[in-house]
C-alpha cells in the first residue's frame, strides 16, 4: 500500500509542471488580470453615458442576446488561448463587460450615497479576492469536492438566472446575487489552487476565469448592498 502511494506521488511529480513554470503562470495571470481592468474601466466610463434603450424596449430579448454575446466572446478567448489572439479577445471581452456595467452604475449613482456603495462593493471584492487567493495558494492539495460543487452550482445558478429574466421575483433575484457571491469566491480559490498545483498552465484561461469571478462578485455585492439599503434595482 505504501509502495502504491509512493508510486502515485512519483508519477504526479513527473507529470506536474515545475515550480518555475507554475510561478510564471501565476505571475502572467496576475499581470493580465491587472491589465484587463483598463478596458473594463474604459468600458464602464462609456457605459455610464449610454442609454441602453434596447434593454428597456425588450428586456428579455436584450438580456438573452447579451448573454449569448458574452458566452461567444468567452468561447473565442478559450479557442485562441494559446496565441496572442486570445489576449486580444480577452481585452475586447473586458471592454464589453465594462460597458455592460453602465446600467448598474447609472442606477447606483442616482441614489443617495451611491458612489460610497460602489466603493464599498469594490473594497469587499478586493478583500475577498486576496483572501481566497491566499487560501488557494496555501492549500497544497487537490479539492475534488470543491470541483464537483462548482460544476453543479454553476449549472444551477445559470438556470436560476435565466428563470429570473422571465419571472422577475425579487427574492429569487437576491438569492441569485447571494449565490454568485459564494460561487465566485470559491471559483477564485479553486482557480488559484489549480495554478499553484500545476493543474492550470494557460494564463489566458486562468485570467478569464478569475476576471469573470471578480466581475460577478462585484456586481452581485453591489446589488445586494443597494437592496439592503432600500434601493432595489428591480
Amino acid at each position: 500500500m505504501n509502495y502504491n502511494n509512493s508510486y502515485q506521488q512519483q508519477q504526479y511529480a513527473m507529470a506536474a509542471p515545475s515550480a518555475e513554470i507554475r510561478n510564471q503562470v501565476m505571475r502572467n495571470t496576475y499581470l493580465l488580470l491587472a491589465l484587463s481592468m483598463i478596458p473594463t474601466a474604459i468600458g464602464a466610463l462609456l457605459g455610464i453615458n449610454m442609454e441602453f434603450t434596447f434593454l428597456r424596449a425588450s428586456p428579455i430579448v436584450g438580456s438573452l442576446l447579451l448573454i449569448g454575446g458574452m458566452y461567444f466572446m468567452m468561447f473565442m478567448v478559450q479557442k485562441n488561448r494559446n496565441s496572442f489572439a486570445g489576449v486580444v479577445w480577452l481585452m475586447a471581452f473586458t471592454l464589453l463587460m465594462g460597458m455592460l456595467l453602465g446600467p448598474l452604475l447609472q442606477f447606483a449613482l442616482r441614489i443617495p450615497n451611491g458612489s460610497h456603495m460602489i466603493l464599498l462593493a469594490a473594497v469587499m471584492t478586493s478583500a475577498i479576492f486576496f483572501v481566497m487567493s491566499a487560501i488557494g495558494f496555501a492549500v497544497k492539495r487537490e479539492m475534488p469536492m470543491l470541483t464537483n460543487f462548482l460544476a453543479v452550482g454553476g449549472i444551477v445558478i445559470l438556470i436560476a438566472m435565466v428563470a429570473n429574466i422571465f419571472l422577475h421575483i425579487p427574492m429569487l433575484y437576491l438569492a441569485v446575487c447571494g449565490a454568485f457571491v459564494i460561487f465566485s469566491s470559491l471559483m477564485i480559490l479553486w482557480q488559484i489552487n489549480q495554478i499553484a498545483l500545476g493543474g492550470e498552465t494557460n494564463y489566458i484561461s486562468a485570467t478569464l476565469t478569475l476576471y469573470v469571478s471578480l466581475y460577478n462578485l462585484f456586481t452581485s455585492l453591489l446589488q445586494i448592498i443597494m437592496a439592503l439599503s432600500g434601493n432595489d434595482r428591480r
